[in-house]
C-alpha cells in the first residue's frame, strides 16, 4: 500500500464550494495528461515513496478536519482510492480532484469527487470519461477551466446536460489567460446555474508559489 506523494502541506482550499477553508492537501506525483495550462507540472515524476498509514499520520498532525487528495491525478495510482478510505475512515472530510479521465466509481462515494472536465484548449477534451458525469454522487462537483469562448460554449453545453442536479458546476479561467471579467459577463448573459471559481490561493499568494 504505497503512493508516490509530490507534496503534502497546509493551506487555503481555493477551487471548490470548498474553498476558503483551511486544509490539508495530499498532492500525488503521475499524470496521465498534459494540459496547456498545467501548473503543477513539478508533480509529474517528483515524488517520494510513503505507505498509506504514513501519509494518513502526516495529514492527522496538521490538526485539520478536511483533507485533499488531488495531483498529478491521483486515480493513475493503484492505492489512492485506499488513502481515501483510510481517511474518511478516520473522520476526515475527504475531496479529491480528478481530471475526468478515469472511472471515478474507484474512490469512496463518501468522498467529495471533483470532476475537472478538460476542454478543447486544455489539448485533452478527448481523453474526457464523460460516463463520470452519470457516476456522481450528490456530494460530487464538477470543474471546467476556460481559457477562451470556445471552451466557454463547450463547458456551458455539458453544465446544461447536468441542469436539475444538485451537483455545483464551477467555471473557473485559466490565470492569465482569459480575464475573470469576460467570463462572468458570459455566464450572465447564458443565465447559467453555474459558479464563477477564480483560483483563490493564486489571488492570496504568489502565483508561481508552491505548498499553498
Amino acid at each position: 500500500m504505497s503512493l508516490l506523494v509530490n507534496e503534502i502541506f497546509y493551506s487555503i482550499q481555493g477551487e471548490s464550494s470548498f474553498a476558503g477553508r483551511p486544509c490539508v492537501f495530499v498532492r500525488l506525483a503521475g499524470c496521465n495528461l498534459r494540459c496547456t495550462y498545467c501548473d503543477t507540472r513539478y508533480a509529474y515524476a517528483e515524488g517520494t515513496e510513503l505507505d498509506v498509514p504514513a501519509v494518513i499520520a502526516r495529514v492527522s498532525a496538521y490538526g485539520c478536519p478536511l483533507v485533499e487528495v488531488t495531483g498529478g491525478e491521483p486515480l493513475i495510482q493503484e492505492d489512492a482510492p485506499l488513502l481515501v478510505r483510510g481517511l474518511l475512515d478516520r473522520g476526515f472530510t475527504v475531496l479529491m480532484e480528478t481530471n475526468g479521465s478515469r472511472d471515478i466509481r474507484r474512490v469512496d462515494d463518501r468522498c467529495v469527487r471533483i470532476v475537472d472536465v478538460k476542454c478543447p484548449g486544455s489539448g485533452e477534451h478527448e481523453q474526457n470519461d464523460l460516463a463520470n458525469l452519470d457516476r456522481l454522487s450528490a456530494r460530487d462537483e464538477v470543474k471546467f477551466v476556460i481559457g477562451d469562448r470556445g471552451d466557454y460554449e463547450f463547458a456551458r453545453t455539458i453544465a446544461r446536460r447536468l441542469g436539475g442536479r444538485p451537483n455545483p458546476v464551477h467555471f473557473s479561467p485559466v490565470f492569465g489567460r482569459l480575464e475573470p471579467a469576460h467570463l462572468a459577463a458570459w455566464i450572465l448573459t447564458d443565465r447559467l446555474a453555474v459558479r464563477l471559481q477564480l483560483q483563490l490561493h493564486k489571488i492570496i499568494w504568489d502565483p508561481d508559489q508552491r505548498g499553498v
